[in-house]
């Protein structure tokens, strides 16, 4: 588990394909890796991965196929820049929210613009997230953990403030831009855990989170 409060920005310092699935280096920065063991986790721009070669600046990790197909991964390339958080401790501080490193899609950034000493992101998810997110819950993009402004369908908006910006990637970001996204690990549950839910995960309808005393939940968001 992870806090979505980005420890280091690190660099993508290779990507070797290594049958059938990909092997990435990444330059950790100033993540301090000296407590890192191989088979450790670490967040890398929001999936979690397992540390299986680790150096005094660098660590290595496999990619499966199911990764570089469901994630962001796929836009990467050597020189890129990722977010990077260590897996937490029973004594590190909760500054964010729970995130489990587990990428539930890919959302697209389609707007962004100043609002005071802030910006202002406007986010598309895919079909089917919006219902997870709520108004002033939490989401992690690209691993970092932020709170939602508003919500409207399938597009949500958030602010960054200059740290964020300054201290992730997410400065970065442009119109356009793929994100990957993470929404909020009870929301995710819930609707498993809820009556009226299929046994798929699916089929959560508005009057079954109304019954259980959700309003709203199952109106997309």
């Amino acid at each position: 588990m992870f806090t979505g409060i980005i420890q280091a920005v690190g660099t993508i310092r290779s990507i070797t394909p290594a049958g059938g699935d990909w092997r990435v280096t990444v330059d950790a920065g100033e993540l301090d890796l000296s407590d890192v063991a191989v088979g450790d986790s670490i967040a890398v721009s929001g999936p979690c991965l397992t540390a299986v070669t680790v150096e005094a600046d660098a660590f290595a990790a496999d990619v499966s196929t199911e990764t570089w197909e469901r994630t962001a991964f796929a836009d990467l390339a050597v020189g890129s820049r990722v977010n990077l958080e260590k897996a937490l401790l029973p004594t590190t501080r909760l500054g964010g929210h729970l995130v489990s490193g587990h990428v539930d899609g890919v959302a697209v950034v389609r707007e962004r613009r100043p609002e005071a000493r802030s910006e202002r992101f406007v986010v598309e998810l895919p079909e089917g997230l919006g219902r997870y997110v709520a108004a002033k819950g939490s989401v992690a993009l690209d691993g970092v953990s932020l709170t939602v402004n508003g919500i409207d369908g399938n597009r949500f908006d958030v602010n960054l403030v200059p740290h964020t910006l300054a201290h992730t990637t997410l400065g970065d970001r442009r119109p356009g831009d793929r994100l990957n996204v993470e929404v909020d690990v009870i929301a995710r549950y819930l609707e498993r855990l809820l009556p009226g839910a299929g046994a798929d995960g699916h089929g959560l309808d508005a009057e079954a989170l109304a019954r259980a005393g959700f309003p709203g939940l199952g109106e997309g968001g």
